[in-house]
Formats: structure tokens, sequence, C-alpha cells
């Protein structure tokens, strides 16, 4: 079984991380002083190889002690190998780091730094390797049915449907279910080839009879009671105890934990935005942003307040309340693109396709968004951001809140002059739902580089759009 062999694996790793390390010393040392590529000749340096060896004493256990800081060395099935390879890279950065400092704090001016560049790119690729023939060999046999760690489930819930199904779908993770316990389901029942082989009382019995890996408790929200009872029982197995939470019915998103004193804390919804960090920089990214966006079209905005100034009695610019922020209501700023009317048509809906309201220089502005281009200055005020969920009248946000689960999350940021669902060609008149699934997408995704790849993207696909009438 995988506990049995799992110590011996893991000193294997160590053994091998320890040899690449000290590998990739000697290579980066030969590079640097010895091959035809050096800048040196061969065998002239201001310090003694053996000096240079020495350090070895204190890189490889230095080494092994970041790799297992940075988690390289817990299980790591269900881990994609991006995130392996961060790992990698973060704990080669710290020790690229303490390495420099630790020679300039014994005054160590000789020891050639570039040799430390070159050791530090090479073993972060050489250890990258290594990894990923690891997985990959892995894989090989866990397909063939060697390596596998066989699972106990506790419960039938969503959630149990669900792990069973990534399993399914990632036997690269070496796991297979043995079966479900479960009081209300009968026995016999199966869900993707596991079966339910016995009820929850019977846990003892089957842990007594059976050799098992891990046991993971997926019940479902209506039988937590029972939870604190069958943990002891597990615990009391010494077998690895896992536990999935039934929570997808209250929590629709990414919930994450925060530490409060001891007491954990869950949050329903992640939202990069609510940090102090990320909202100045995205709010210093829209004031540069809208300010250089003013300048480049200046020309363009000049041109089209004379069009629509000669195309139609009225206003230049088009005024009207829509919600942001926190749910506050604020003025947007537009080209106007319509006949003036009264306050009641207004509000009647969204524009449609050959609405009869809209002048002919009001058709080529909403086809080029042209017509949005006032909302840098609301950019630039505050009132909304380059990127973000297109704001709304207060008389849709009042409808919507009823009737589409999770709208008024879309208020947890600034409105924005383009978002991803715009990119996406969810404006205009098309579904308000699939709108709000990619708004929340945002919301719980952001970076700044999401951001940058929304803004290119409107610049190639977005300021002409089918469903901009």
């Amino acid at each position: 079984m995988i506990k049995d062999n799992q110590k011996y694996f893991n000193r294997l790793q160590v053994l091998l991380d320890g040899c690449i390390v000290a590998f990739s010393y000697v290579l980066a040392w030969y590079l640097k002083f010895e091959s035809a590529l050096s800048s040196q000749k061969p065998g002239v340096y201001a310090l003694s190889m053996r000096v240079y060896f020495s350090a070895l004493y204190f890189l490889v256990p230095g080494y092994l002690i970041l790799y297992s800081l940075t988690s390289l060395y817990t299980p790591r099935r269900a881990t994609r190998i991006r995130n392996e390879i961060a790992s990698i890279f973060k704990a080669n950065i710290i020790g690229l780091i303490c390495f420099i400092v630790i020679l300039y704090v014994i005054k160590q001016p000789d020891f050639s730094r570039s040799m430390i560049f070159i050791f530090f790119m090479i073993n972060i690729v050489i250890t990258s390797a290594s990894r990923i023939l690891l997985r990959n060999v892995l894989r090989y046999f866990r397909k063939k049915g060697y390596n596998l760690k066989h699972v106990l489930l506790i419960g039938y819930s969503r959630s149990a449907e669900g792990y069973i199904s990534r399993i399914n779908s990632n036997p690269q993770w070496g796991y297979a279910v043995s079966g479900i316990l479960d009081n209300h389901v009968p026995v016999g029942t199966s869900y993707h080839g596991v079966s339910v082989i016995g009820t929850i009382d019977q846990l003892p019995e089957f842990i007594d009879k059976n050799s098992y890996d891990e046991i993971t408790i997926t019940l479902s929200l209506d039988h937590y009671d029972r939870l604190e009872q069958l943990v002891g029982v597990c615990e009391k197995s010494g077998i690895h105890t896992k536990f999935i939470p039934d929570y997808t019915s209250l929590f629709p998103s990414n919930p994450y934990t925060e530490d409060i004193m001891g007491l954990p804390v869950i949050n329903i919804r992640y939202v990069p935005l609510s940090n102090t960090l990320n909202r100045m920089i995205k709010r210093a990214m829209d004031i540069v942003g809208s300010i250089l966006a003013i300048i480049l079209f200046s020309p363009i905005m000049i041109t089209a307040a004379i069009a629509v100034r000669c195309s139609s009695k009225g206003p230049v610019i088009f005024r009207q309340e829509r919600i942001g922020l926190g749910g506050r209501p604020f003025m947007m700023y537009k080209f106007r693109t319509m006949e003036v009317q009264e306050k009641k048509e207004e509000a009647k809906g969204w524009t449609t396709r050959n609405d009869p309201r809209v002048t002919e220089v009001g058709k080529f502005l909403r086809k080029t968004s042209i017509d949005e281009m006032p909302q840098f200055f609301n950019v630039l005020f505050g009132k909304m951001s380059l990127v973000g969920p297109r704001p709304e009248r207060p008389q849709f946000v009042e409808k919507f809140r009823e009737e589409i689960p999770r709208y008024m999350v879309k208020h947890q940021v600034r409105p924005g002059i383009t978002g991803w669902a715009q990119i996406n060609g969810y404006r205009g008149d098309t579904s308000i739902r699939k709108r709000i699934e990619y708004d929340i997408y945002y919301i719980e995704n952001w970076t700044i580089g999401f951001d940058f790849r929304i803004l290119f993207g409107t610049v190639f696909h977005g300021f002409v759009n089918k469903n901009a009438y």
C-alpha cells in the first residue's frame, strides 16, 4: 500500500534533489571557469576550486530545507505541474537572494556572482525537468493499476459525486475509490462505477477488514450532526482522513478561509479587489489610462461632438443615472445617439435592432463604441474603471436583483467601460445571465494581467460589435 512505501519514495526524492543541486552547482562552475564558453582563461579564477566547492556543504542542505518550506515534499497527486514548478522557482529565488546576502555578510567579493546566476538557472531547469519526468513515470504506472491510493467515501452527496467525477477524469492522480458508505441510499446504488457498499454504521467493520490509504468524509449538509463522531472513528483508526464540505448550494462561488486568532472563518467569495493594495494599483492604472485615452482620442471626440450637434437637436453629451460601486448611483456620460426623449420613454428598455430612436450618426457611434468615450472622464473622476462590469440603470438593477442569482455581486467593484463579458460578445441586447457569469468570473479572478488582456481584446475585437445597436 501507499502508506508503506511513501516514506521511502520521499527519501529518494530528497536524495535526488540534493544530487541535482550539487550537479547544477558543479556544472555552473565548469561553464563559468573551464568551458569554451567561459570569458576567462581555463584554470584562472580569483578563488580556488576548493573554496567554491566547499560552499556545497551549506548549499545542498539549505536548498533541501527551502524545498521543504515551499511544500515540495508534500503529496502532489491532485496539483498541477505548473504549481510545482512555481514552488521550485520560488525556492530558488529565495536561495539566490540568501546566497548573495551571505557573501556580502562574510565580505567575500571575489566569489563569482555570475556563476551563482548560472547555477540558479540550471538548477531550476533540471529540477523542473526531473519533476515533470517523475510525474509522467508515475502517471504511466498508475494507469497500469500500480501506486494507487485506495479511498473510502463516507456519505453520498453532491460533493461525493463531484469528487468521483474528478478522480475518474484524472487517472494520473492514482486514486481508486473503493466504495461509499451511506445510511440513506440503498446498497448497490452506483455513480460512475463507484457503488454504495454499506451503511455508515458499518464503518468500524470496513476499516478492520480492509486496508484503506485514505478516508474522505463527503456527508450531505443534512447529516453534519454525525461529523464529530465519524472524525473520531477515523482518527482512532490511524488512517489519513479528509473532509469535503457539501456547500455548493450555499456558496456557489470559490470560498476561502482566513484565520482570526485561531478561529477559521469562511469567506463566501474571493474578491481580489477587496485588497487595499490591489485597489490602489487598479486606481493608478485607471488614472494614467484615462488621461492618456482623453489625450489620444480627443480629435475623435471633438469630431463626434460636432457630428452629434449637427445631426439632431439636443445636447451633445447624454447623462444617465447608473448604479456603481457599492450600489451607489452616479451619472454616466456618453455621446447622445438618440433623439431627445421624455424620461418615461427613455426608461422603457434597451436599444434594439433598427430602433427608430437612434439617429444615423448615433448608429455609427454605437457600432464603433465612440459613444462610450466620454466615460474616460467618469474613470478619471473615480466613478468608473477602464475595465469592469458594465453599469445598469436603477430600474434594471431592481428587476434583476430579484430574478438573477448573484446579480448584485457585480457592484463589489467599480463598473467599467469595457469588460470580460463585452469582449466575449455579451453587450447590448444579449443574455443578462451570461453577462453576469462573465462579470463574476472577472471579479473573482482579477489580476493586472487580466485587465490588460481585456483592454487588448477590446482594441482588437470590442470597438465594432454586432450586438451594439
